[in-house]
């Protein structure tokens, strides 16, 4: 079978700028849509899957084992269950013990108001989560109203470098705190918090109970916990490892995930459907034109095989346009939820997808059109309008 130059195909796309430039727009957004939406999930995915540690139990009010920001425990509690049992890390005689406040406050930087998950701390919270790492400045120091920055919460604040944000007031319910360093977190969803004092969010949120209570095993475990649980009923407690904890945070969150890729779904398949649509009336007013050619002696397959080059030639023009406003524009992209804030992530799997899916796009839409020009008799073809 004798095909039609590749230079036919190239040549057709330039007859029509405006119907190419609408083309390339339509699939260029198709694909830019489904690679938001993947990147949406492997963003949200991997942030949820590196956070959380195995060794790290979480002592949570009975009963909220599901939102450690509606769990309440009385402030006594760490020291009881570090009193009860033995085996937690320790490290210069610190025991890794951790109780902590966590909550969700309005906050105000520069005149703008935030809404940012805030930990409240003691120093054995960095040896009980050992991922998080003050990458610039200094951890809060009590009585001093000052917090430490997880380097998303940083975006979030609006500062682009997350260093900068050292030495910026925030103010938290009419109280003054001031940034004194910036921690990552091996990109886990802990980056997206801000940690100060224990003792001073107390103050400001006016709290007299704990949200949880974080051990972090050594030669204990995590049913010496789930015993000492169920036999302190008088603290109303229930244990869960923190690794548990997210997992199923992150099933909590698959309808809202299920949710954006059925939206974008939607939207691209409007894209395809007007794309669809400027492909057929394109081929459409080309039948004298086939007909012309299977005259010359070029056969249906070859004619159909040219149509499709040209189809995905515009589609994959668009789907380089989107590949690199994707990578370049929301690569790295902070994404807020209840729990943080996470990235969106351009993986190399979400390239893939989103160039898979412009070829896609491209032979699909050339095959209906395609039928249409090449079922006529070439008489009749021949005696076609253009």
């Amino acid at each position: 079978m004798r095909l039609l130059p590749f230079e036919y195909a190239t040549r057709n796309l330039g007859r029509s700028p405006m119907r190419l430039a609408l083309t390339v727009f339509g699939s260029g957004l198709v694909v830019l849509l489904i690679m938001i939406a993947g990147s949406f999930m492997v963003g949200m995915q991997a942030t949820l899957a590196v956070s959380g540690a195995e060794q790290n139990i979480m002592l949570l009010g009975a009963g909220s084992v599901e939102s450690v920001e509606r769990s309440e425990v009385g402030m006594d509690t760490a020291g009881i269950v570090a009193g009860s049992i033995d085996g937690f890390r320790n490290r210069a005689g610190i025991e890794g013990v951790s109780p902590e406040i966590h909550i969700q406050m309005p906050l105000q930087v520069d005149g703008e108001d935030r809404l940012i998950l805030i930990r409240g701390v003691r120093p054995e919270a960095f040896l009980v989560h050992d991922q998080v790492q003050i990458t610039n400045g200094n951890a809060p120091r009590s009585g001093r109203n000052e917090m430490v920055v997880g380097k998303l919460a940083a975006l979030t604040l609006g500062y682009n470098n997350a260093s900068d944000a050292i030495g910026a007031e925030i103010m938290l319910d009419d109280d003054a705190y001031t940034v004194s360093g910036i921690f990552s977190a091996d990109g886990g969803i802990v980056e997206g918090e801000m940690w100060t004092s224990l003792t001073d969010l107390q103050i400001t949120s006016q709290r007299d109970t704990l949200s949880c209570v974080i051990v972090a095993l050594d030669s204990a475990k995590p049913s010496d916990l789930d015993m000492f649980a169920a036999s302190r009923i008088d603290l109303e407690l229930a244990a869960i490892s923190e690794d548990e904890y997210f997992s199923a945070l992150a099933n909590f969150y698959k309808p809202i995930e299920m949710m954006v890729v059925i939206t974008c779904i939607m939207i691209a398949i409007g894209g395809m459907l007007g794309g669809f649509n400027s492909t057929y009336a394109a081929f459409a007013s080309r039948v004298r034109e086939v007909g012309t050619l299977q005259t010359l002696g070029y056969q249906r397959g070859a004619i159909a095989w040219s149509l499709v080059q040209e189809s995905v030639l515009s589609a994959s023009v668009g789907a380089i346009i989107a590949c690199i406003i994707a990578l370049f524009a929301l690569d790295g992209f902070s994404v807020r939820f209840s729990m943080g804030t996470f990235t969106l992530s351009m993986t190399s799997g979400v390239i893939a997808l989103g160039v898979g899916s412009g070829l896609l796009l491209g032979i699909i839409g050339a095959i209906a059109p395609a039928l249409r020009c090449l079922r006529l008799p070439i008489p009749e073809a021949l005696r076609a309008s253009e």
